[in-house]
């Protein structure tokens, strides 16, 4: 899906809100949001394990933002299509039973995988290091989920939306390969996995730069073409923002720690 402001606005790129509408709400006081001078686009993960998933996405709506598709707002798609049970740590009843709660979760359906621009590409989780065409991959993505059952049976969707580590041809670790260094890691520090595996974005060398969130234990992300934004708002970090035009991020802290970290 190719993105065009057809104005002179800066582009404001947010990451994994998760629930957190509070700090949403301080972040845009923050940036000063006005939607005559920015475009707003969120990584993905409006919702969830945080404590106003529906108010986050109510605000989104009212900022006339996009986002990209996150595993989480997958999950709350596959909760009101009846094919998916709660999860322990879920805060998505609300929107559930909310009397616009269709229409929001019609418009969630309605986000893409991938959203591109000529310099930039905006995905949840990472991109596939054999993607070459990323519009076609977003197409393909569009005709082959099925919105009535478990939007994560889309390969394609569900590396999009999760990934971390994969290998040079998009293969991902097995879990008790992936988990130990996961759980060597903590904000800002990744712990060492075996080859071939790597970071996904290892495998991506440009030109265009990626922004991305999904990743909380790795934090924030500044390299040569990529940004990752995720700096675990959820878990007691930071909310985080990237304004693409100044190449400067801006960030406001959780008022507090929703969600425990194992």
């Amino acid at each position: 899906m190719e993105a065009v402001n057809g104005d002179d606005r800066q582009r404001v790129f947010i990451g994994d809100v998760q629930g957190c509408a509070s700090e949403l709400e301080d972040l845009l006081d923050e940036l000063r949001y006005d939607p005559q001078r920015h475009a707003l686009y969120f990584c993905g993960d409006l919702v969830n394990r945080g404590p106003r998933s529906l108010d986050a996405l109510r605000l989104a709506r009212e900022c006339a933002a996009d986002s990209v598709l996150g595993n989480h707002d997958l999950h709350l798609i596959a909760r009101a299509a009846g094919v998916r049970g709660a999860k322990a740590l879920d805060t998505i009843e609300e929107i559930l039973t909310a009397p616009d709660g269709d229409d929001l979760i019609s418009w969630l359906r309605g986000r893409p995988a991938v959203i591109e621009w000529a310099d930039l590409v905006l995905v949840h989780a990472g991109l596939h290091p054999t993607w070459t065409d990323l519009a076609a991959v977003d197409r393909r993505i569009a005709r082959g989920v099925d919105w009535t059952g478990d939007p994560m049976e889309s390969a394609d969707l569900r590396f999009a939306t999760t990934v971390r580590y994969c290998g040079p041809q998009g293969d991902i670790p097995p879990r008790d390969v992936e988990r130990p260094a996961r759980r060597e890691t903590r904000p800002g520090h990744l712990g060492s996995i075996a080859p071939p595996y790597a970071p996904w974005d290892a495998f991506w060398h440009g030109p265009r730069t990626v922004v991305f969130g999904h990743w909380a234990e790795r934090g924030l992300v500044r390299r040569d073409c990529v940004r990752g934004l995720d700096s675990g708002c959820v878990w007691g970090g930071r909310l985080t923002a990237w304004i693409a035009e100044q190449d400067r991020f801006v960030s406001v802290p959780a008022r507090e720690r929703y969600q425990a970290i194992d």
